[in-house]
């Protein structure tokens, strides 16, 4: 049932009548519930602490997550699965600790599709613990740093529950940012836990060398989505020293390196077709200098992924460029961003979303890219060009949407192009060692053509 806003005469009086103890809060779970808590730096701590310790009392409530900025103490609590089943929808890297210690459990899901899946499924979240901005004199809460699902739980869920945090700046959009107290089932002040700093990774060599072949494509007015990693940054150091100018943002992830391109004049989102002027993005992590520049800023506006990663909707701008790493590629141009075999890695998030995006934008480029080689725990090095993905391997991007496939060799085009073709530019992008290993598997696939010419 939707959480309908309603009249209230003194929204104070109101939070006072709904402030509860953690502990009293999570005394309205029933077991058979499902949750979903709230996401990034939006996790609500405190209950997710005082849930875990009603754990004899329940039994299979399942809790939805999304990118884990922390470890919860539900799956600690419970690793039979019997009492609490934990559920990730990004695989972050917390994630992919639990799952590997049968902690947790991965849900495939599309970014801009994500709304459609949960409010379909019949296990679809009716409660929601959310962390939220502290109440203003109106009565609302806003959402901070994280839209992303928080407009949907105002349709879905019957009993929210909101865990207030000071330190969540403030974030306005064109969508939901806040919800009124008056829509709110239990407030619970939550432990005030400084936002999740996430720490400049440097750039590797290779990275350095495929940040600059990204860089070199770029043009004057581009509107831009980049994600988080040593290559997204060193891409966005490479544009606060370019001469480029007139650069848009429509993206997913906001991140400090937006901060700095928008120090360094590079950024003015004017050349937009839509949202001109502005910043748009479904969530924001990174340190306190991007938290700070979100706060009250009325060039941010923050929107629901249903509009951020609607591949229509990122088309609507020209020369879209957008940016996403990748685990391997293999010569037809089939791209995985999320599993090698059945040995999940990460999660589909938005990369498909903005790949596709991009292919349909007037003068729009999306690049995936990736270190030619990976080097296993032994010292191993193997291609991450490959002849075919192994079995069970999750395709992320298929071979009809892939643009530009990126290494620190080089750039292959994809697009328009045959499977020979696509076979001979992935090779000439591969590390040296593995050429000729790569040619003779395409010539066993009957893609490579290049040995049959006539001299």
């Amino acid at each position: 049932m939707a959480k309908l806003l309603k009249h209230v005469k003194n929204p104070q009086e109101e939070y006072s009548r709904k402030l509860k103890s953690p502990d009293e809060a999570m005394g309205l779970i029933k077991s058979g519930d499902r949750i979903m808590y709230g996401e990034f730096v939006n996790t609500p701590d405190t209950c997710d602490e005082a849930l875990a310790k009603r754990k004899d009392t329940l039994k299979d409530v399942w809790v939805y997550t999304n990118t884990l900025t922390f470890i919860p103490k539900i799956s600690l609590a419970d690793p039979t699965h019997e009492h609490f089943l934990h559920m990730d929808l990004s695989y972050s890297i917390i994630g992919r600790k639990l799952s590997d210690a049968g902690l947790c459990f991965h849900v495939p899901c599309g970014y801009n599709s994500c709304y459609k899946m949960l409010k379909e499924s019949p296990d679809c979240p009716r409660v929601a613990i959310i962390g939220v901005c502290p109440m203003d004199s109106e009565g609302y809460f806003n959402f901070g740093p994280t839209s992303s699902l928080n407009p949907l739980f105002l349709d879905i869920c019957d009993t929210i529950i909101v865990e207030v945090n000071t330190n969540l700046p403030k974030v306005y959009g064109g969508g939901e940012f806040a919800i009124h107290v008056s829509q709110v089932d239990a407030i619970v002040q939550g432990s005030n836990k400084p936002l999740l700093q996430v720490p400049k990774l440097e750039a590797k060599p290779a990275d350095d060398q495929i940040a600059r072949h990204v860089v070199s494509r770029i043009e004057d007015g581009a509107c831009i989505q980049l994600g988080i990693g040593g290559m997204p940054n060193r891409v966005g150091e490479l544009i606060t020293q370019s001469d480029l100018k007139d650069l848009g943002v429509h993206t997913e992830m906001l991140v400090d390196s937006y901060v700095d391109m928008f120090e360094a004049g590079k950024i003015t989102n004017m050349k937009k077709n839509i949202d001109k002027g502005k910043f748009v993005f479904t969530f924001a992590m990174g340190s306190d200098k991007l938290y700070n520049f979100i706060n009250e800023n009325p060039q941010c506006n923050i929107m629901p992924p249903i509009y951020t990663n609607d591949p229509a909707v990122i088309g609507k701008n020209d020369n879209v460029v957008s940016i996403c790493s990748c685990i391997q590629v293999d010569l037809y141009g089939q791209v995985s961003s999320e599993s090698v075999g059945p040995r999940q890695i990460s999660g589909t998030g938005g990369q498909f979303d903005f790949i596709f995006g991009s292919y349909l934008s007037k003068g729009g480029k999306g690049f995936l890219c990736l270190n030619s080689t990976a080097t296993d725990k032994e010292g191993k090095l193997s291609s991450r060009i490959v002849f075919g993905h192994e079995p069970s391997t999750a395709i992320t991007v298929p071979r009809h949407v892939s643009h530009f496939i990126v290494t620190e060799y080089g750039v292959a085009d994809m697009k328009a192009k045959a499977t020979w073709q696509r076979a001979e530019d992935l090779i000439n992008i591969a590390h040296p060692d593995f050429r000729d290993d790569l040619i003779r598997s395409a010539e066993e696939m009957k893609i490579w053509r290049r040995s049959n010419k006539i001299a």
